[in-house]
């Protein structure tokens, strides 16, 4: 961000914000970083006459060298306008209007400039606003988003950035600062504390004072916020190359203790916060590597500290068998999770199974682990054991025995392990017995005629 040096060459921030266009030959961003969707979203509406401008994350990444997830348009089109100019386009949303315009596999989301906030606007009693489908113009569009530094439009008419909130003064400073009122802002959409974590870590940034200040007393105002919400900005901050630093973020500031409070319990536990940080390590190291990472492992490892404090004590005060002792502390944990954050079935289900073989991969015998290597689940369960190896809670030789499991080096079944039949694998069906002598006759019947 060497160009931004030449712009501002104090970097004392003006008392005076004034709205700045940035030429095309004196900023970074060309037209080839955007998608092909992007461009054709922005060339459609330009032609229909309605200005267009790529907003918010995208541009920002781009100042800051980074690769931008996803493109976002602003436009002074209304919903119906961008729905009649594009026919794959898709309204969704209550509190404000948004188009998904679709482009094969590529979804882009346009929005209509947003007015200025009222008294008139629907709240409720928190401040949080309800109802938002007031349109107004580029300059109030501006003020409304959250941070400055995703309150820069690049104008596709002449390719020039246009900042009226003082974005790229902050990108300079690498300061995360909200547009207007923090606490006010904060108040009217509370999620924007968990925006600010997120954004700051991903870009190496720090969150401005003045910003950071009311997150402490105001995150109690994530618990009004729809629990399926919740779940998505919990995998945007955990399910990404920063998830170290945004969990202890989230704990640093209170935000963790209100969306998951057993999370937050074991981060002051020097084994189960080193669990945490160990299962955070390996997700940002997959992502890295351009695998795949399942939100049900993710959860799984968040939720584990409070799982396996509930297992231990039903399996000493109750003496519950280990089976029965897992899937009820399994119940309870996700039962006081959901409270307060959505998690859906398609992920609940895998979660519970990968906690559910945790005390039968601590038995070794020989049949039963055969049996074990074939569960459709036994994979993540054994990432999952590898994990709780590498913080102590498992001994290393268990772990490693179930590395060399999969290469073969078993021993030999036991005799008795075949009939005890565990839980989700069918013990092995008994051969039938041969009948001798054939069916009874009944008295007078003729005797069968041998087949020809």
């Amino acid at each position: 961000m060497n160009w931004l040096k030449t712009l501002f060459p104090r970097k004392r921030r003006s008392e005076r914000i004034e709205v700045r266009r940035i030429p095309r030959a004196e900023h970074p961003i060309s037209r080839s970083q955007f998608t092909q969707a992007t461009l054709r979203t922005l060339y459609g509406l330009k032609d229909a006459g309605y200005q267009a401008y790529v907003v918010g994350g995208g541009v920002r990444d781009l100042l800051a060298g980074e690769t931008p997830k996803d493109f976002d348009i602003a436009t002074d089109a209304h919903p119906e306008d961008v729905k009649r100019i594009f026919r794959s386009c898709r309204l969704i949303g209550r509190r404000f209007v948004i188009c998904h315009v679709r482009w094969g596999g590529e979804v882009v989301e346009v929005t209509t400039f947003r007015g200025v906030i009222t008294d008139e606007h629907e709240r409720d009693e928190t401040g949080r606003i309800l109802a938002d489908n007031e349109y107004g113009t580029l300059e109030t569009d501006a003020f409304r988003r959250d941070f400055t530094v995703n309150a820069l439009y690049y104008d596709i008419r002449d390719y020039a950035i246009v900042d009226f909130a003082g974005g790229l003064h902050d990108m300079q400073a690498r300061l995360i600062r909200l547009i207007g009122d923090p606490e006010l802002r904060y108040r009217e959409d509370p999620v924007r504390m968990l925006r600010a974590v997120r954004i700051a870590n991903k870009l190496g940034f720090e969150i401005e004072k003045d910003t950071a200040a009311p997150i402490p007393k105001l995150a109690g105002l994530l618990r009004e916020i729809p629990p399926a919400r919740l779940f998505d900005e919990v995998i945007k901050l955990l399910q990404s190359r920063e998830a170290v630093a945004n969990l202890e973020g989230l704990h640093r500031y209170g935000l963790l203790k209100q969306i998951l409070p057993v999370t937050d319990s074991a981060m002051g536990d020097a084994r189960y916060g080193e669990f945490l940080r160990q299962a955070l390590v390996n997700t940002a190291e997959r992502l890295a590597n351009d695998q795949t990472v399942s939100p049900a492992f993710l959860y799984a490892a968040l939720l584990w500290p409070g799982v396996v404090r509930e297992y231990q004590r039903l399996l000493q005060a109750e003496a519950q068998h280990p089976n029965d002792a897992i899937s009820q502390a399994s119940e309870r944990v996700l039962a006081r999770t959901l409270s307060t954050i959505m998690i859906p079935k398609r992920f609940s289900l895998p979660m519970r199974e990968i906690w559910a073989l945790q005390p039968r991969l601590e038995q070794t015998r020989g049949g039963r682990a055969k049996r074990l290597l074939t569960h459709p689940r036994f994979r993540a369960a054994y990432d999952f054991l590898l994990l709780r190896a590498a913080c102590g809670e498992v001994p290393q030789a268990l772990a490693d025995g179930w590395t060399q499991a999969q290469t073969g080096e078993l021993t030999a079944p036991e005799p008795d392990d075949a009939a005890d039949g565990d839980e989700g694998v069918a013990p092995p069906a008994r051969r039938k017995r041969r009948r001798r002598g054939g069916r009874r006759r009944r008295p007078g019947a003729p005797a069968p005629t041998p087949a020809q």
